[in-house]
This record gives C-alpha cells, structure tokens and sequence, in this order.
C-alpha cells in the first residue's frame, strides 16, 4: 500500500523551516530590551520546534524558563528531538534551608555555565532556579585561572591557590573539587570537567595535561589546557572575615559558638547547608547587585517564559516562606531572611523586562501587534488496544487519513523495531530515519526514528510527529542520565589485601605471625626491602618483597584470637597437613555436586534475538555496564546444554531483577516454566505486580503462590502447573512443598537468598541438579560467597551504580531522645519518610508512641511479623502512598516493598544485628537521588562487645554503593565461613586462615579434576623464590604511601601472566612518573619467576659470580636438556645432587645477571616440545 501525498503538499518541505512565516511576522530584529511578544496555540511539543528554528535565525542567545524540573526534562528532550541541543543550568536539588549540600557535580557544572555564559543557542533553566540568587559577577569571574602546557608552575604556590579556591588535598582523587600531589605529578578534579585532569611538571614547566578515569587511574587524553574554577559558589577559605562580620550583624542576638555551621566555616569545613549562608561572605551590596542570574545574561538575549510564570515563581516564594517560618525558631542556627538568597517574584520579573521577551501559552492568545498563533493541534490520542482483532486500528486509520508526512518516534531502538512488526501488516515496511532533520531530508510520507520523546506535533496541513505516549498511555519515559564509569572487581577486593600493623599473616612455611611493617635492610651494601612479621617468643622472619606470594592475610574469626605459632616447631606443618586433608574431602565432596550437575544435560535455550530485543526495550533504564555483562553471562549459560548455576550479587536497588525477567523471557519462549522464589509474601506480592507489569505486552501467564489469596485459587495454580498452564509462578517456600509440581520447569530464580534456611536450600539443591538455577542477592551468605569463590558457580558482580544515586550516609550514635528527633526532623523537613527499626515486638507499639511524643508532626504506623498478612499489607501500602511518614517496624521490611520517598532508616539495637541484616536494611533507602541516611543506634559507644564493633566499623566504612559484595567478604571473615560444606572445617579454617584455605581448596580441585591425588608433602604452591642480589624494590620516595606500596608489592607477586605485569608496569609510570632502576629490576625478578614457575624450577639464586636454579622433583624439563647444556658449556654448568644445576660465570652488571637467567629459561622453554 502506497501513500499518495500530492506534490504541491510537499514543497513546504524545501524551506526546512516549518514556521518561517511565523518568525518573520515576529519581526524578532525590532524586538527590543523591555518590549514583548505573544505565541499562543503551541500545542504538544510544537514550541520546542519553534524555539529551535528561532535559535537558527537568531544571532543572540534563547533563554527558555520552565515552569519545574519535570516540565525542564520534557523541553531539553524536545529540543534536542528537533535538533538543537540546549544548555542547562541545573537546580541544587535540594530544598530551601535544607541542612545538606548540592551534589558537587552540580556544583561544578553551574559554575563553568556562569564563568562561561553561552552567547547563542539555547538556555534552559526552571522558574525556580531562576529565582534563586548566585554568587555576585564580579566574585565569578575574577576568581578562575588557566594552567597550560609549558608554563612554570610552583607546586607549593600552586597548592595553596587551590586551597584558597576551595579544594581538597587527598590521597587519591575521585570527585570534583579534589587534588593530590605525588612528587612531581598533581591531579586535579576541577569544576566544569567532566574528568579528572593530571599534571605532570618537568623540573618546574608543565609537561603534560591528561584526563584520567578516577576508577582505575590511568590517564585518558592529553589536553593543552583548562581553566581552574572555584571548587564551591562561595569563597570559603578568603571569604571568612567578611563572614564573620556579616554574621554578627545580620544576627546580633546569636550565639556563634553554638552554630556548628559557622564554627566550620572559621575552620575552613564546608558543612552540609552551609550554602544557605552564603550571601554572607560578600559584601552587601555586591549581594544586592550583582547576585541574580540575569546579571549574567548578555544584554540582547531573548527571554521566553510561559503565560503563566508569575504564579510559579509566586507558589515557589510560599514554598520558601513556609520552610523559613518552620525552621526559623532555633536561636542558635538564625536563618538569612528568605529575600537575601531568593528574589521576589516581582523583582524577577523585573529584572526580567528589561530584556526582549516572549509569553508564550498553549491556549490561543488574543490577536494584537506582536501577537501571533500558530496553526497547530494537540497531537490525538491513538490508543493501541491489545485486546482488538487489530490494536493498531487507529494509528493506520490516521496515517491514512492525513495528507501529509507522518513521522513516528518510538522511545528505543528495540521499541522501534517492534512497533514497526507491529505495523507492518496494515502499513507495510516503515523507513528508519535518523532523527527528524533526515526525516526532512529524505522527504518520505512515513517513517519512524527513535528518541526520548514525550509529546507529538501536528502542524495542519504539513506535518504530524507521533510519541509513543500517544499510543501507549502507561509508559513512563524514563530520562537518561550520564553514562556512568565501571567500577573494577579489583577496586572491590582492594580491602582484602590491606595489612595494618600488629594484623595477623599466615606465611606458608612458618604458620601465623603478626605484620610489624615494611623495612629496608642493606645487605651486601644493597637495599632491600621487607615485611617484617613477629612470631612467638620474639622470633623475627624478613619476607623479601619479590617473596609477597608466600604470605596472605590471615583471616578467619576474631584477629585478637588468632594464633601465634612459634618457629622451628612442627605445630604449624601438623596444622598445615590436617587441613590439607580435610580439603581434600570438601574438593571432592564439591566434584561430586559438580559431577552431578556436569553428568545430567540441562537444556540448551534457543534466543529468538527479535522478541528478545523486543523485551529487553521495555526496560525502562539504561543498563548499566556490570548489570549488561550479568545479563549477557545469564544468557550465554542458558544456551549451554548444561544445567547453569550463577550468582548473580548487587547491591540492593541495582537492578538485579531485571536479570531475572531477562532469564525468565528466555525460558518462557522455550515453553519452558520458571519458578521464582522469595522469602516474604510481601516481596512475592511486589514480584508479581512487577513481573506482570514487565510482561505486560506478552501472552504470558503469570501466578503467586503464598500465604496470600484463598486456597481455592491456590489448588487451581498447583493443578495448572502441573497442566503447563502458568508460565511464571512466584511464590514464597510454599514452592518447595512436595505437592507443588510442574510440567516443564526450566529456571529456577531464587531471590534474597540469605533469607532461607538450610533446609530450604537443601530442598532447593534436590531440585538444582538438572535446572537452570539464577541466584539473586545483595549480601551472598558467606558459604555461597565460598562457592563462587571456589569455581563451583558464576558469580556476576553489580557494583555500578545506577546514575546518580548518592551511596547512604551511615552514622554510629548513642540512643538519645535529641538524636532521634533531630533524625526523624531532617528527614520528614525535606518531605521524605522514615523506618524506625525496633526488633521486640512487644514494646513496638510504645516505641511508636514515644516518637509520636517526641516528633508531634510525624504520622507514625506500625509494622510487624506478628501482624495479620491483610493488616501488614495494607500498612504497607499505606506507608508507600505517604499516608504515613514514619513506619516503626521490625526486620520484617529488609524484604520489603520499594518506597523511594523513604530516604531515612533508623536502627535501634544495632550492635544486635548481623553485617549482612544491617546492609540488606540499609539498602532498603537511597532508591533516588536524594543523599539518604542510615542511623545505627546503640545504647553506648563505649561497651560495645568486640564482634558487634567491629560488625558496625564494617558497614560504616563500607558507605560507598556496591559495598554489599564487600561486606559479605568482610563478614566471612568476622564468621570464619564455618558452614563451607559442613562444621568440622571451621576449625583448620581458623588454623590456617580463611585465603589461605581458599586457595589450598582451589588448588586440590584442580588437581582432583586432573585425576591426581593432591601432594600433601609437595611445597604448596609451587611458587619459585628469585633472588639475583641485587636491589628490586619501590623506593619510598618514588611510592611514599606505605600502604599503596605494599598494595602494589601483592598485587605485582600475584600477578600469573606476562600480559598482567605489563599491566601494573603502564598503571605505575602512569601515576607516579617514569620508573627508577630498582623498580624496573623488580619487574625483571618477576618476569624470571613467571617462567620458572612454568618450568617447574624451585629457586634461582645468582649473585656476580654465578649461583645455582634448583629443580623440583616433577619438572617438565627433560633431563636431556640439561645433559647437552652441560656439554656446551661445561665450565659454566654442572649438576649438585639430583636437583641443582650450578652455574660458574662472571656477571658482575646486574641487567647480564638478568639478561643471563632469561636466555637460559627461554633455552629451556624451548626445549619443552
């Protein structure tokens, strides 16, 4: 079917501008400072079009004020639709008088838009941002520096010029407005850069400027230069004496002493809601002149507002009084009057006349001089009915009525391609088009594109753009956000390896001492570096630093009680082979599960790649990287004719159920069941509603089973199960009782997995061995934690956050009414909700009326396990719809429904919990932007028991996203992972230390699988000791931080190929500068060890006069190659003893002793084959 558009319709298309005669009848070159114009009709998103051909033909800037952030998005998204893409100037995000602080990528964003206002083009910025007062001009614009390439730079200068602009000297840089310095490298985070920037000096030049990923380190692109903005909107270093004078006479009555605020500022500390002071470090007048944001605009630029401006600005300025006059009371924290940080409406407006304006409004305006409307219409409704013979009725119906060029916008690439499935029957192929200016260019009468479009266009006559919301009222589009970086496994298991002193080790020959530190000892006149560790009765052992490998953390159970053994006794080795024989029953006890499960096919899934893409586009996110490569290795095991067993673990709210409905589409489309499990009826309920919602568009047949629902409709889902009839099934371990059976079941999801019981899990594994198995959870129970570890199942790892989402602010306090109150105050004051966690049932109802008591503004409900299902139920949604604001509640919500307004979650009695309960209901806030707070109350700081200390140190320390993985590793160790596969190893766990009896395990497994009975008596690992006498070290003033030193002294000796050394060698140069000669001879020590550990050669020792390579007794060289070697060269070589072949040469320079050794290995090497 063709559609005829007669020619004359389509010459308007040539002009590529759709409202030419509009804009000149605007006569936009007369339009001057104060004088106006009027747009009426502009209908759906036909105004973002009209702004962006006005923009093309307008030399000065736009500046679009939106009515709020919501109404901000959908015209930046319109915009860039149509083909221009605006600059924002972002809000705070938080309230007024809010005791926090903005995002400091908003800051930095904000102020690289004043110190650089756009001159043309397009600025987008909501009515009330516009309303709020920045920091004055002439502060703006003098304050900012430029560093360049060649130019001198005086470190010490330069430090104390970013100390005064507000930046942070650290360690390490992550976030803006932060800055180190090593030796002669300084990195920088600066406003208005989107990456940090690294520079590196040449005596006291500037050689290089390089962007640098702050997850891994290393640089990225050079640069020639950049400019250094302040790191805040305010001058708090210089500003603190003009501040001090203009608080004492802004607030004569107050008691500075008492506002920590202002104590901090004296201090130089920026606190939380320290911005609201702001206006206090400059002059008064400079505040009253030059602080609103039009001073910043260029004189000619054109203002368009909405007909209906004032009375947003006038509902934002009730908004400001109201939270002013609610928090103004307190003496000692005195609030600026609402008029010194936000202006009058009517003085916006105006400053707002004297620029050129246009009122724009979606209803008709009155025809005068300079007052036009445009001929558009609201984009119809084209619902798309599923349930009709044909649901896209009146879509075709439509596009054949129209006599003119059609484009449809689906919100994806996956949408598009289903909607134009979809269509094809009654409309045949539909071309792709870029975006609309192709559109224009390729002059087809229907096409279709993807973009984050929320509202259509009609142009009578001329042109119709459809949303996709036109056909689909549900959908929410979801706007994207910046992508974000990926967070490294390594980055993750960092903490595993850090050592502080007196920190118990296991070294491999002598058993458990303590670490005393690094030291330098000079033997035969040379450096060296060591880890010095104590054992019993004062004995000293030096473990050199190439030898790192021989030594791990000693972990397993409470430090205090690990043991101490004593050298030259037997103890240790006695330890060693007990453990040793007990791992090698767990190895093959863990083969035989494996076996079973390898033994029995499982079945291979074929992936239709168009439905599947289809599916996966109704995701309303963007994926994130590490949640892309879960599903991908989800998918990929689901197609292996074995049955899958991965772990899937991420942080709580990082997206792992979509894992699941991913997992759960694959099976369905091969007619296959799949059986959800989760611990709470409550989650089972909130499964099932977002299951359905996911599968909405599909024919799938989705149930729950659970304490919910009568047991009539139970019987007839068991029954349709056994049928085939339901699809999904989602249910609590009511699934696993002997009368649920299904007809074809093909994935088994188990959800939260710490919350079930052995027994449970046991009933699971009976099912496990021949279904495809996808276990989701945030904090993995240390036992299956061991499992992934050991190669028994995949572990896919989600620790990137979703865009945006602050990791929660974690505080330790004693139980105090005042901290209670201050808690619940801050959280209810920016209009969010709270959990209070109170764990005795019988006291919670007191508990409840204690806050009502102390916090008389709270609305206060009760939850608990002991509550009837209905009541718990509707107590939660209650709770979900704001009715309530404060919920006082057991553990029962650590699985609980989402509420993303609840931003605050206090816990009674936190020394009572586990690692694993306290981080699963932590992550049950922070679900949306906003900072959210987690109180760990205690009744004393000071008589807190040794493990519940160091339980809650742990999950402080652990604030940042993505720490449940962490933790999990941390409580494996607080626990001793006693329950590996039963009771009895926990005690040579706690003997030998948990990495090292994770690493004995993985070793007997491999050999095991091998066919060969591990060698008990054999070294452990086969690790070669290289010592060539002569300095391999990293020498402190090239690394000075001890920790970092050692960091990369382990990483370096566990590295097992060439291609990782390499590696740590480009990370090194890269941050700390080119590598002295001692550190490139480290790097040459362990390239010599990777090849002897692979020719099974024991120890090499070389000093000027030669030395000797020992052999270990199954080495794969052949004897031969000794034979001929000795042949050769016999005053060089000869053999000592079985094992020892003895070399005589001179090699005085240390890179010939190196060269030496790595031309006899590479011989050697060769030789193999």
């Amino acid at each position: 079917m063709v559609h005829h558009v007669n020619i004359g319709a389509m010459s308007f298309i040539q002009t590529h501008s759709m409202f030419q005669q509009e804009i000149s009848q605007l006569k936009l070159q007369q339009l001057k400072a104060g004088e106006k114009r009027w747009i009426g009709s502009i209908l759906g998103s036909s105004g973002a079009l009209l702004f962006k051909e006005m923009a093309d033909q307008c030399a000065s800037l736009l500046v679009i004020v939106a009515r709020n952030n919501q109404h901000l998005a959908q015209l930046e998204s319109e915009l860039e639709f149509y083909g221009v893409k605006p600059t924002i100037f972002p809000d705070w995000e938080i309230l007024p008088y809010d005791r926090l602080s903005p995002h400091q990528d908003i800051v930095s964003e904000r102020l690289a838009i004043l110190s650089n206002m756009p001159q043309k083009g397009v600025l987008l910025i909501s009515a009330a941002t516009l309303a709020q007062r920045v920091a004055p001009v002439s502060w703006i614009l003098g304050e900012h520096f430029d560093i360049r390439v060649g130019q001198k730079f005086d470190l010490e200068k330069e430090k104390l010029r970013l100390i005064q602009a507000g930046y942070h000297l650290v360690d390490t840089v992550y976030d803006h407005g932060e800055f180190a310095v090593r030796g002669s490298i300084m990195d920088i985070f600066a406003s208005g850069q989107e990456q940090p920037i690294r520079v590196d000096l040449f005596d006291d030049e500037i050689d290089t400027l390089k962007f640098f990923d702050p997850e891994t380190q290393r640089t990225t692109e050079s640069l020639d230069q950049f400019t250094v903005l302040p790191a805040k909107e305010f001058p708090l270093k210089e500003g603190r004496s003009v501040f001090r004078d203009r608080y004492a006479e802004s607030f004569p009555t107050a008691n500075p002493k008492k506002n920590p605020i202002y104590q901090d500022v004296l201090d130089g500390i920026s606190s939380p809601g320290v911005e609201f002071y702001f206006p206090l470090f400059f002059e008064k007048e400079i505040m009253q002149t030059q602080s609103a944001f039009t001073s910043y605009l260029p004189k000619n630029c054109v203002v368009i507002t909405n007909a209906d401006l004032d009375e947003c600005l006038s509902q934002f300025w009730k908004d400001v009084l109201q939270r002013y006059e609610s928090r103004r009371h307190n003496i000692d924290q005195p609030l600026l009057a609402p008029e010194e940080l936000f202006l009058m409406p009517n003085l916006v407006l105006e400053r707002l006349n004297q620029f050129p304006r246009i009122l724009a409004s979606a209803e008709a305006t009155e025809l005068r001089v300079g007052a036009i409307n445009l001929d558009t219409l609201t984009p119809p409704k084209l619902p798309v009915d599923a349930k009709k013979e044909h649901p896209f009725e009146s879509v075709k119906q439509y596009i054949d009525e129209s006599n003119h060029p059609v484009l449809l916008v689906a919100e994806s690439a996956g949408r598009r391609e289903s909607l134009k499935d979809s269509l094809r029957s009654s409309l045949g192929e539909i071309p792709n088009v870029e975006g609309f200016s192709d559109f224009l260019k390729q002059q087809y009468a229907i096409a279709i594109t993807n973009a984050p479009l929320d509202r259509g266009l009609v142009i009578r006559d001329q042109l119709s753009v459809i949303s996709e919301n036109q056909l689909y009222e549900h959908r929410v589009v979801q706007r994207r956000r910046k992508r974000q970086q990926e967070v490294s496994e390594e980055f993750l298991i960092r903490s595993l390896t850090e050592l502080s002193i007196g920190a118990p080790v296991v070294h491999i020959d002598h058993g458990v001492g303590r670490y005393a530190g690094l030291i330098t000892l000079a033997i035969d006149g040379q450096d060296h570096e060591f880890l010095q560790l104590d054992y019993a009765e004062g004995a000293k052992v030096y473990v050199p630093v190439t030898n790192l490998h021989l030594i791990s953390r000693y972990s397993g159970g409470d430090p205090d009680l690990a043991p101490l053994h004593k050298l030259g006794t037997d103890a240790w080795s006695k330890a060693k082979r007990k453990a040793l024989e007990q791992i090698h029953d767990v190895a093959a006890e863990l083969l035989h599960i494996q076996a079973r499960r390898q033994s029995k096919p499982g079945f291979a899934f074929e992936l239709d790649q168009s439905l599947y893409m289809q599916f996966a586009s109704g995701f309303a996110y963007e994926e994130t990287l590490d949640q892309a490569n879960a599903i991908e290795a989800t998918i990929h095991d689901m197609h292996l004719a074995k049955p899958m067993d991965r772990l899937v673990c991420g942080d709580v709210g990082f997206g792992k159920t979509e894992v699941a409905m991913r997992a759960a589409f694959v099976a369905v489309q091969n007619n296959k069941q799949v059986a959800v499990l989760v611990p709470t009826t409550l989650l089972a309920q909130q499964h099932y509603e977002s299951f359905k919602d996911r599968f909405a568009d599909w024919p799938v047949r989705i149930e729950v089973l659970s304490r919910f629902g009568s047991n009539k409709t139970h019987q007839k889902n068991i029954e349709d199960l056994i049928d085939g009839k339901v699809d999904i099934v989602i249910g609590t371990h009511k699934l696993l009782q002997e009368n649920v059976q299904f007809k074809n079941l093909g994935l088994m999801i188990v959800d939260e997995e710490h919350r079930f019981g052995v027994r449970d899990k046991e009933r699971i594994k009976a099912l496990r061995a021949d279904v495809d198995m996808l276990t989701l959870t945030a904090t993995p129970i240390p036992r299956t934690l061991n499992m992934a570890f050991s190669g028994m199942r995949d572990l896919s790892i989600i620790a990137t956050p979703p865009a945006r989402r602050l990791a929660v602010k974690t505080f330790m306090q004693e139980h105090t009414d005042e901290s209670v109150k201050e808690a619940i105050l801050r959280e209810l004051l920016r209009g969010g909700q709270v959990y209070f966690l109170h764990n005795e049932v019988d006291t919670i109802e007191r508990t409840a009326e204690n806050i009502r008591h102390l916090v008389p503004e709270a609305r206060v409900a009760v939850a608990h396990g002991q509550m009837r299902e209905r009541e718990l139920e509707q107590v939660m949604q209650q709770f979900y719809h704001k009715e309530f604001n404060v919920l006082v509640c057991s553990t029962i919500i650590e699985t609980g429904i989402d509420v993303p307004n609840a931003n605050t979650i206090i816990i009674e009695r936190a020394d009572k919990l586990g690692l694993a309960q306290l981080h699963q209901l932590r992550g049950r806030v922070g679900r949306s932007h906003h900072q959210a707070y987690a109180y760990l109350l205690v009744p004393s700081i000071k008589h807190l028991k040794g493990d519940a200390e160091k339980r809650l140190d742990a999950i402080q320390r652990a604030s940042t996203l993505g720490a449940g993985f962490m933790l999990a590793t941390e409580d494996l160790e607080i626990r001793g992972a006693g329950e590996l596969l039963g009771e009895q190893q926990s005690g040579s766990m706690q003997a030998i230390g948990y990495s090292l009896y994770m690493e004995m395990l993985e070793k007997a497994t491999k050999a095991i699988q091998k066919g060969k009975t591990p060698n008990f008596d054999a070294p452990l690992s086969l690790t070669a000791e290289i010592n060539l006498h002569m300095p391999a070290l990293i020498p402190d003033d090239y690394l000075g931080d001890v920790h970092q030193r050692l960091l990369f002294y382990k990483r370096i000796s566990n590295t097992d190929t060439q291609e990782k050394l390499d590696n740590i060698r480009m990370e090194l140069i890269d941050r700390f500068g080119t590598l002295p000669q001692a550190v490139k001879q480290l790097f040459s020590v362990h390239q010599i060890r990777l090849k002897a550990e692979h020719l099974g050669i024991t120890k090499i020792d070389i000093n000027a006069n030669g030395g000797y390579v020992e052999f270990s007794p199954d080495t794969p060289v052949q004897a031969i190659s000794i034979i001929q070697l000795m042949q050769k060269q016999p005053t060089y070589y000869r053999m000592e003893g079985g094992q020892r072949l003895k070399i005589t040469v001179q090699l005085q320079e240390y890179d010939k002793r190196v060269q030496f050794i790595q031309d006899l290995l590479a011989k050697l090497v060769n030789e193999l084959h």
